[in-house]
């Protein structure tokens, strides 16, 4: 044990990355190094512990999943299919999936919402993010008619005396529940074909990566999510040069 230093931890690491072990791997064999050589050097079984200044390679991170454009256009219709006869809860599933996708915003900051957080003729919502900063975040028409549909048509039909003034509400008529915002996500996004994206989550990814597509600033992009970091707002740049060089070399003849 008195070989052990650090050059040889390292070389010890770098023997499993080399074969391919995953990142997280070698990450928690790194912590279990640390920890055992952090108790020889109590136990005096060491003089020093070579493992204090041992790192791991940092996890790489996952690509987000998102939708294709074609594919939110499925969703669509399938949304206006279902609230065509004017079920409350179809006309609200609607409208949140319609927001969710316009605005980029998260489940929790949608099921804080109310009523008059929204601003209609700005087309414009009022958003409370993580660290109870608040921003405005625009959004189009398709979710602003669905918006309308839902609150004229729906809202009132599924309102109790304690709904307060949630936008929106479940089937009790109290505030809606992210987990209930998280299900609805789930159950719709399972049935699109060819696509890994599920859960609300991936609106929120296909939302950010759309707007990089069609050529919005990264700066903007970034407070429309309500990033504090823009380095967390650039995940979004490498999943759209992705799709484009994926594009290409599905289409061009020499790629």
């Amino acid at each position: 044990m008195t070989d052990i230093d650090l050059s040889v931890l390292r070389s010890w690491l770098g023997s499993m990355n080399t074969a391919g072990m995953a990142r997280a791997t070698l990450a928690r064999r790194a912590a279990a190094a640390r920890t055992f050589m952090a108790w020889a050097f109590r136990e005096e079984l060491v003089a020093e512990n070579p493992a204090q200044r041992l790192k791991a390679p940092r996890r790489q991170s996952a690509l987000p999943e998102v939708l294709q454009r074609r594919q939110m256009e499925q969703l669509f219709e399938a949304l206006s299919d279902q609230a065509a006869e004017g079920d409350p809860v179809a006309l609200r599933d609607r409208a949140m999936v319609e927001l969710l996708y316009a605005t980029g915003i998260r489940v929790s900051e949608l099921a804080g919402l109310d009523v008059d957080d929204v601003d209609h003729d700005r087309r414009a919502v009022r958003v409370l993010g993580k660290g109870n900063k608040e921003r405005t975040v625009p959004f189009g028409v398709p979710a602003g008619t669905a918006l309308d549909d839902w609150l004229r048509r729906g809202r009132g039909r599924l309102a109790v005396a304690g709904s307060g003034p949630a936008l929106f509400l479940g089937r009790r008529g109290g505030r809606i529940d992210p987990r209930q915002v998280r299900s609805v996500a789930a159950r719709l996004l399972a049935a699109i074909a060819d696509t890994a994206a599920s859960g609300p989550h991936a609106l929120r990814h296909s939302a950010a990566t759309h707007l990089l597509d069609g050529g919005a600033d990264l700066r903007a992009v970034q407070e429309i999510l309500g990033h504090t970091s823009l380095a967390t707002t650039q995940l979004y740049t490498h999943v759209s040069v992705e799709r484009l060089n994926s594009s290409y070399r599905q289409a061009h003849p020499r790629a």
